[in-house]
């Protein structure tokens, strides 16, 4: 299995592990967190802080970024640029309970957690969340840094924006545009394009 050291500590974390865990190709080194250094979860310790990822990297290591992402994926976007300065390699991770078709792509450092599904034609952009039970319809493209949240509905042709969150139970009609940086709350439906940092409430 190859080694992999998880940044960020906390819940979302903890429901990465199970997915990483149940992978079976990934042996877990250790947590990296700055403000958790005495701190364990599920049988895993924070090894250090940001501060040693220099002295980690590796050919032979992947990282994953396990901060979760709701008001903003600043934090997510500072590791995953400071990683990549460091040549480090970020894993894609797919849950054995979701399903990827073999005509879509998803980038490195996202996760597909249980149950989510990215259907044909569709591409998912690097660093993302694709969370339990989400839904990627065929032809839809979702940017980079994006998290799509528990049981969110992404129809087919949609186009979401680098850096935007999908809240909880959403759905988003198809061929919808949704620009960067936005947020749709939790059980919204967006039937209209949403432009640039906007924040969406039903």
């Amino acid at each position: 299995m190859k080694n992999i050291y998880l940044v960020g500590g906390g819940g979302h974390c903890l429901s990465c592990i199970d997915v990483i865990q149940l992978t079976k190709k990934f042996s877990i080194k250790g947590i990296i967190d700055d403000n958790k250094t005495d701190f364990e979860i599920k049988d895993f310790q924070v090894i250090g802080t940001d501060s040693i990822l220099k002295s980690i990297i590796a050919d032979d290591a992947f990282f994953l970024i396990t901060i979760g992402q709701i008001k903003t994926p600043e934090t997510r976007i500072k590791i995953f640029d400071k990683l990549k300065e460091l040549d480090a390699n970020l894993a894609s991770i797919i849950s054995p309970s979701s399903y990827l078709s073999a005509y879509s792509f998803i980038d490195e450092g996202t996760i597909m957690m249980h149950g989510s599904i990215v259907n044909a034609g569709s591409q998912i952009g690097k660093n993302c969340i694709i969370n339990t039970n989400a839904l990627i319809e065929h032809n839809s493209v979702i940017g980079n840094h994006c998290h799509i949240s528990t049981g969110a509905i992404i129809n087919g042709g949609c186009r979401i924006g680098e850096g935007t969150f999908i809240g909880s139970q959403s759905v988003i009609k198809e061929g919808i545009n949704i620009g960067t940086n936005c947020i749709v709350g939790a059980g919204c439906t967006v039937l209209n394009d949403l432009p640039d940092k906007t924040i969406y409430k039903n």
